[in-house]
């Protein structure tokens, strides 16, 4: 059984408490639409970005932004495939966040796969390692040092189920889900589970846990800036709570107190973005454009693919292909799209100057979380 061992500092819970207060505000503000789905737009552009910069990858943001939009650009293979894995992988989130459960084991082999797929031998592709890891540190004169020793190859399973398992009784328990995410990414990556690709599924993970709790910030909070900005503090954080080799007793602490930190730090961000952008303000009645809940879809799916077809449209509503096309029109005469190619062969993306929209939200109240706390003995 697997029963973390932490305790809340006033760091950790002053940090929690900010996040609270801006949360709160996040939510209440009146974003208009468009605005939002290029503020996602922008999140998944970083996300690519940073998690993969973590590891090593080479790709500036803008050539990332190359490769979400299929476009060439001089670099390496793995580190182009190591970016459109990703993208995928952040896709199948979005799916993945709208169903309210536990996370499970498919779930996370499925992300593995998604990640990994084509920079591996197929037979390490969302299975767990079959043999011990050691964590090296390169100390570049052709020597290394021992980072950390991960647990065994065999008991790797079962420390995956145990994880499943409290998180689920966490959530019974009423730990904040703040928490929660820290355990989940830090437990994740201690346990290693994979022979490669074990940083940036713990992040996938962590951020579908958040979303599933509702903490998603309007999906615009990129944690992986933080991680990226000093990734040598990001290391030494989990290190720190690690030691030299797996103990079932890990104190996650000082973790917590590190990715609430940067949580705070990242939700700061995001309410300045949503401050920048005039809280959805309206200028003139007549500039609005109101979306309906099927114009709502298409353009969370345009956000979400960066492109949309009508044949897109047909499957997210099951209409039609003419009622497709019609919203799709509709949507270019209000400015809000505009159409790519011609033909068949024609698709739509987000137009660069577009009408100001709006639609009506209401917003409720949640009842506070219990923070949750073990003792150390």
């Amino acid at each position: 059984m697997f029963e973390p061992r932490y305790q809340i500092s006033p760091k950790t819970l002053s940090n929690m408490t900010g996040i609270a207060e801006i949360k709160a505000v996040v939510e209440r503000s009146r974003v208009l639409p468009l605005n939002e789905a290029q503020l996602r737009r922008q999140a998944i552009l970083r996300m690519a970005h940073t998690s993969t910069s973590i590891e090593g990858n080479k790709l500036a943001e803008f050539e990332v932004g190359k490769v979400l939009e299929g476009k060439s650009v001089r670099a390496s293979q793995k580190d182009v495939l190591e970016v459109e894995n990703y993208y995928q992988a952040l896709k199948i989130l979005e799916d993945m966040a709208k169903i309210k459960k536990d996370i499970s084991p498919d779930e996370i082999l499925r992300l593995h796969k998604i990640v990994i797929e084509g920079l591996v031998e197929k037979e390490k592709t969302a299975k767990f390692r079959p043999s011990d890891v050691y964590v090296l540190d390169d100390l570049g004169d052709g020597r290394e040092m021992l980072r950390f020793k991960a647990p065994p190859a065999s008991s790797v399973a079962k420390l995956i189920k145990d994880l499943l398992d409290w998180l689920k009784q966490s959530k019974k328990d009423r730990i904040h889900p703040i928490i929660r995410a820290g355990i989940l990414h830090l437990q994740f990556v201690t346990i290693h589970p994979f022979t490669d690709g074990n940083g940036r599924v713990a992040r996938l993970l962590t951020q579908l846990q958040l979303y599933r709790d509702n903490w998603d910030f309007r999906k615009i909070l990129v944690l992986e800036d933080y991680y990226n900005r000093d990734r040598l503090s990001y290391y030494k954080a989990e290190n720190l709570a690690q030691g030299k080799q797996y103990e079932k007793d890990m104190d996650f602490s000082g973790w917590l107190e590190y990715f609430t930190t940067g949580f705070l730090i990242e939700a700061r961000k995001a309410l300045e973005q949503i401050q920048s952008i005039g809280f959805g303000r309206i200028s003139k009645k007549s500039e609005q454009v109101f979306l309906d809940r099927d114009e709502i879809l298409i353009m969370d799916f345009l956000t979400t693919t960066g492109r949309i077809t009508s044949d897109d449209v047909t499957d997210i509503l099951k209409v039609a292909k003419r009622s497709a096309q019609l919203k799709l029109k509709k949507l270019v005469d209000n400015g809000l799209v505009k159409p790519q190619g011609k033909g068949p062969s024609t698709y739509y993306v987000i137009a660069i100057t577009c009408a100001i929209i709006a639609r009506s939200a209401t917003f409720q109240e949640s009842p506070s979380t219990p923070l949750g706390t073990r003792k150390l003995t």
